[in-house]
């Protein structure tokens, strides 16, 4: 399995319930590396781009909302096959799908607010990788 990066994020229900911690704990137990870590209150412009490819639908202005609502901790995580062993780490998308034992089984209880995201694939990985750290992986 080769080396991948992802992009990790602690949403802003994370951050104000201080799990960032827990988070970080997780993935570096896991064996994964933090190759960059920021804490900040996302621009709405960067959440517009991030969120793209929901643009179209009824929620994509809530998402917006939210994740420009409080700060938000951003992280480059790395490791062999860290986008799927990252995905598994936090959970299904739906908290009430979730796995106890992942973040969102512990820790989340609704879908809008399921304390972290993962991008889901290599090109993801690239593509938000860049628009949260630009020009650095």
């Amino acid at each position: 399995m080769a080396i991948e990066r992802t992009l990790i994020l602690v949403k802003p229900d994370g951050v104000k319930r201080g799990l960032v911690g827990e988070v970080v704990a997780r993935i570096e137990r896991k064996g994964f590396t933090l190759e960059a870590m920021e804490l900040r209150t996302l621009e709405r412009e960067k959440a517009e781009e991030h969120y793209a490819e929901h643009a179209d639908r009824p929620f994509f202005g809530e998402l917006v909302d939210f994740i420009t609502s409080a700060p938000l901790v951003a992280m480059c995580v790395s490791g062999e096959g860290a986008i799927a062993g990252m995905r598994t780490l936090m959970g299904a998308t739906n908290p009430l799908e979730a796995t106890p034992g992942s973040i969102r089984g512990d820790f989340a209880t609704q879908i809008g607010e399921n304390i972290v995201h993962g991008s889901d694939g290599t090109e993801s990985a690239q593509r938000e990788l860049g628009i949260f750290f630009p020009g650095r992986f």
